[in-house]
């Protein structure tokens, strides 16, 4: 299934490793650090207009790396969008 992340960007649920939320795993310097690494190494995509709210950390097959996405939806949203994506299948 996919799940649309913000702007016109969709993604593969199946590559999501995980979804965080920006103002509670910015305070740890692990999470500022893989930010910063990530967006070194240009594995960052921005698909926001407004102030970000999450990021979900994606598994890349194709490049065998990961992809960082910074969107402005909140984790919850993006959580019901999954449910709801899921439930579909049934």
């Amino acid at each position: 299934m996919f799940l649309h992340i913000g702007l016109d960007k969709v993604i593969l649920t199946d590559d999501i490793v995980g979804i965080f939320d920006l103002d509670n795993t910015t305070v740890s310097k692990h999470t500022r650090d893989y930010l910063s690494k990530s967006e070194k190494s240009k594995t960052v995509v921005n698909v926001c207009t407004d102030l970000p709210k999450s990021f979900i950390v994606c598994k890349n097959p194709a490049r065998d790396k990961k992809t960082v996405y910074i969107t402005q939806l909140g984790t919850a949203t993006l959580l019901k969008r999954l449910g709801s994506a899921s439930s579909g299948l049934k």
